[in-house]
């Protein structure tokens, strides 16, 4: 059975990848190639299966001759796993200051 996505953001990520790759008529092996990594890691980046480091994220957007935040626009919080529960540091802060406000 193959294994799962890893979240919602990384089944985008990959497919924006997937995308710009088959726009430029390239293989997976050719882009892998050129990232210098290996071709089923590469694979696993456009499956969603895998949380490629920020280094290798740089590396296949040089590759693929486009800015990372074409390859990440629009991600947020709602693309994160289920498993994250993220408090927004406005939101940490704003309550902060109004139990401040309450005493010590």
């Amino acid at each position: 059975m193959p294994p799962e996505p890893l979240s919602p953001a990384a089944v985008i990520f990959g497919a924006r990848v997937r995308n710009v790759r088959v726009e430029l008529g390239l293989s997976q092996e050719n882009v892998a190639d050129l990232a210098q990594m290996h071709v089923t890691n590469y694979g696993k980046i456009e499956r969603g299966v895998a949380n490629p480091s920020l280094v290798t994220i740089l590396r296949i957007a040089s590759v693929l001759g486009v800015d990372v935040a074409e390859l990440t626009a629009e991600l947020n919080e709602d693309h994160l796993p289920a498993a994250y529960s993220v408090l927004p540091a406005a939101e940490y802060l704003r309550s902060r200051r109004g139990s401040s406000l309450l005493g010590p």
